[in-house]
């Protein structure tokens, strides 16, 4: 563990601010707005990772997602796609996984978090599905790591 990694806050507390940016947000117009703004802040993926070794299956968008596993093991991911909304919600999935340990990636309960988030119930469910489908393949990757 890096000194960064070591001050970095758990997925716990990144889960639990993420909340609090949620609730202070009204209804969901807003929250989607957030969401889609998030999104606009993500590095561009290159032509070459935009490859279908990298995308997503299972979401309705074109999803590509991109690991990188440090010598110090800690996983980074980052992802693109071609929809406002999925944009800002890998920038979420990012913000929860990017950074950390393979046992903490795998012991981390998505689905409980999304319905923490509000996510589970505003998503349509295409959308739920997709989503899913990212931390699945996030799931994968760790695992694999």
């Amino acid at each position: 563990m890096t000194a960064i990694q070591a001050l970095t806050p758990g997925i716990d507390h990144t889960l639990a601010e993420l909340e609090e940016e949620f609730e202070v947000l009204g209804d969901w117009e807003e929250r989607y707005r957030y969401v889609i703004d998030l999104g606009r802040d993500l590095a561009p993926l290159t032509d070459a990772e935009r490859s279908d070794a990298n995308k997503v299956r299972g979401c309705a968008s074109q999803v590509w997602l991109v690991t990188s596993a440090g010598d110090d093991g800690y996983l980074k991911f980052r992802g693109d796609s071609d929809a406002h909304i999925v944009r800002g919600l890998i920038a979420i999935l990012m913000r929860l996984y990017s950074g950390r340990a393979r046992g903490e990636i795998l012991a981390f309960d998505a689905k409980a978090a999304f319905g923490r988030l509000g996510l589970t119930e505003a998503l349509s469910q295409q959308r739920s599905n997709g989503l899913f489908s990212m931390v699945e393949r996030i799931r994968r990757d760790a695992a694999a790591a």
